[in-house]
């Protein structure tokens, strides 16, 4: 049930900034593991596949360091190789801006937005929306505590 509104979250914030990809990412419960959960425009279902740990690829930076990222142009000027950012690769991104989601204060998940082709730097307008967006994946997250997989 709250994946499902997760993914109308991410459906709709799809169509309003009109990127080609939506991302959900969250922690395990226990342990270092990060994993794609909901996706929006997706190609293929390898992001269902894909798991990284605390620190690493997009998703485990963000959480890790509780702040956005913007990726532009990808693979050029990244931290590390090209394959320790899975979820650019499986969706053939070339830009993307992820913004933390928070569980109880604490960095937990991510929501990214990402393009495939055009050359295209998220603006402060688009970020806000998927600060927006992260907000509502918040409040949603907050209602289902008792469930067993974010």
């Amino acid at each position: 049930m709250k994946n499902k509104s997760i993914a109308r979250v991410c459906d709709e914030l799809l169509l309003h900034i009109q990127c080609d990809f939506v991302g959900y990412a969250f922690q395990d419960r226990i342990g270092p593991n990060i994993r794609w959960l909901v996706a929006a425009g997706n190609r293929n279902d390898k992001y269902k596949r894909i798991t990284v740990r605390y620190g690493k690829g997009i998703a485990g930076r963000v959480i890790s360091t509780d702040r956005p990222m913007m990726i532009a142009d990808f693979p050029n000027n990244i931290l590390g190789k090209a394959l320790e950012y899975p979820i650019m690769l499986a969706e053939n991104l070339l830009h993307s801006y992820a913004v933390p989601i928070h569980l109880n204060g604490i960095a937990k998940g991510v929501l990214l937005v990402g393009e495939r082709k055009n050359k295209r730097i998220f603006e402060e307008e688009q970020q806000k929306s998927v600060q927006k967006a992260a907000i509502k994946i918040e409040e949603l997250m907050n209602t289902h505590l008792d469930e067993d997989r974010w």
